[in-house]
């Protein structure tokens, strides 16, 4: 066997633990919130949660792996994620189950972007396409099969057991990486942006909260309002402290650069509205369409196969129109499908549904791709490190603030009287149109482009390049 084979499958078995277990829990939220005794919506918080710990530590991966090693620093990830893993499983109430989604989050966010750090330093530059190419399989397979093992697992044996899975897996990785893999550590050149860190961890944090227990009301909304106002000027305090120190967390000048601009802008505006399926969708199949999780995951994952699907076309779609009207035409039509889930009843035939979800999955993936791809083409070599840890910042923030969109429409419908019940499906069906209305502003962004924007990349391999820097976007 290859020895690229060898690292990319070791470092390839966390982010297949990682994207089955995101899948998964998406799939559970309404029976674990039963046995939790929660309203199926407070459940959006262990989701969240996961997603603002990812933003909130991916930044420091990079100098963690440079400083104390890269191979330490990922069997230490496997191991805090795979704990946290257990520690969901013992979760009795929602702040415990939040608490220990953190954890995982802290070991995912080191887990991820150091076992690609590992394999593009452990493998010559010959192997290195083809050991990204394995690399994809898990971001791709963890999707299809989560929805269906996690449905499975909830309806026939118990929702604890969809996050005990994850211990052999964790154990296998860990034996792998010391195994087979070289502990190769960086230079460490630069200081760690501690107040950076403190600023924007701080910051985020609040704003979670805030969201979080108005939503559940935990705290009156006025005290919501301070402490996520409060979030906010901490945010903007990092802003400032960003401009004027020579090595931030997140490097804000790259935002002066149009392609990589634009990517984290229109993409984070197109993520929110995306980001909010996982959530809305297995709620309302399995709230309002009788199914139970096995049934909800059996219609869910054949999103996950059009996203598969797409990925032999994305590279010639590119060639023949172009980024800037590949980004805005894909927008528009990935809104239109998102807005259509609305429109779902108890009498739609599964396959109608199923055909929907297909196809708007191929349409979204083909966006991700071309927003993956347009993110690093004007990026100069020293500064790709920032830039993919920035736009993995932006793309969690996106996603978290997509599910907590997703759940305030809900409510907010509610309030305005379609329906006092905020799980009505009235109150889905709008939800979705909102949702679908945020994607869309994204089209906006991408119009203002330049005709000719991302067209060096438009080569053979420009596609696969970008579902390789960032696989677990789709």
């Amino acid at each position: 066997m290859p020895s690229y084979l060898v690292s990319a499958l070791t470092v390839a078995c966390a982010l297949f633990m990682e994207n089955l277990d995101a899948t998964m829990i998406a799939t559970s939220l309404p029976v674990i919130a039963a046995d939790l005794h929660e309203n199926p919506i407070s459940l959006k918080l262990a989701l969240t949660s996961y997603l603002f710990s990812l933003a909130i530590f991916i930044p420091a991966s990079g100098w963690a792996a440079d400083r104390f090693g890269a191979r330490k620093i990922f069997r230490i990830a496997i191991l805090v994620f795979t704990l946290g893993s257990v520690l969901c499983g013992f979760a009795s109430s929602l702040p415990e189950l939040v608490g220990a989604r953190i954890l995982q989050g802290l070991g995912g966010a080191m887990m991820v972007p150091v076992g690609r750090l590992l394999l593009l330093r452990s493998v010559e530059p010959s192997e290195l396409v083809n050991a990204l190419s394995w690399l994809t399989i898990p971001a791709l397979l963890g999707p299809v099969l989560g929805p269906l093992l996690g449905g499975f697992i909830t309806t026939y044996f118990h929702w604890r057991w969809i996050f005990w899975i994850n211990v052999p897996i964790g154990i296998i990785g860990i034996i792998l990486a010391t195994a087979f893999i070289e502990d190769v550590a960086g230079k460490a050149a630069w200081p760690f942006d501690v107040r950076g860190f403190l600023f924007c961890g701080l910051g985020l944090v609040s704003i979670l909260f805030a969201l979080g227990g108005a939503g559940r009301k935990l705290v009156p909304w006025e005290a919501a309002v301070s402490i996520g106002s409060g979030g906010a000027l901490l945010l903007a305090a990092y802003a400032r402290h960003a401009r004027r120190t020579a090595f931030p967390l997140i490097d804000l000048g790259l935002l002066s650069i149009k392609t990589f601009r634009a990517s984290v802008t229109g993409g984070s505006l197109f993520r929110i509205g995306i980001g909010s399926i996982p959530f809305l969708l297995p709620l309302m199949l399995q709230t309002n369409f009788g199914m139970n999780a096995f049934q909800s995951g059996s219609v869910t994952f054949i999103a996950s196969v059009g996203a598969m699907a797409m990925k032999p076309t994305a590279a010639p779609i590119l060639r023949w129109f172009g980024f800037r009207r590949v980004l805005v035409f894909d927008a528009i039509l990935s809104a239109v499908f998102l807005g259509s889930y609305g429109f779902f009843t108890p009498s739609t035939p599964v396959l109608v549904m199923m055909g929907v979800l297909l196809a708007g999955g191929f349409v979204r993936s083909l966006e991700f791709t071309s927003l993956n791809a347009l993110a690093f083409g004007d990026i100069e070599a020293p500064k790709m490190s920032r830039a993919v840890s920035f736009s993995a910042v932006a793309q969690q923030l996106s996603l978290s603030l997509g599910i907590a969109a997703g759940a305030g429409a809900l409510q907010g419908f509610a309030l305005l009287g379609l329906s006092g019940n905020a799980l009505a499906l009235e109150n889905f069906k709008w939800a979705f149109v909102a949702m679908a209305l945020i994607s869309l502003t994204a089209a906006a962004v991408f119009m203002r482009l330049p005709p000719g924007a991302g067209s060096h990349l438009v080569e053979r391999r420009a596609a696969e390049a970008a579902e390789e820097i960032a696989p677990a976007s789709q």
